[in-house]
């Protein structure tokens, strides 16, 4: 499987398990495999929610300051790839 960078991790809201990511290249969808990576971080999973300004979304565009649910802790400076 090839990675592409789609953006960073900019917060993580340990109450809920969301990160908020800022996408910053190409797009990302519901049902997309997203590899999670950073200096102590490093997951896979398969995106299954995703917000923007509380309101559930589809699709994230570049620009979009996403939240995203997550399996696992992720951390601020991570870096979110798109696995295809």
């Amino acid at each position: 499987m090839t990675e592409t960078k789609i953006g960073t991790v900019t917060h993580y809201y340990n109450h809920l398990h969301v990160a908020g990511v800022l996408v910053t290249d190409g797009e990302l969808r519901t049902g997309d495999k997203i590899h999670i990576k950073g200096h102590t971080s490093d997951f896979e999973q398969t995106v299954k929610s995703m917000e923007v300004d509380h309101k559930h979304v589809d699709l994230a565009k570049p620009g979009d300051d996403i939240g995203l649910a997550v399996i696992e802790h992720a951390r601020e400076h991570d870096t979110v790839y798109k696995l295809q």
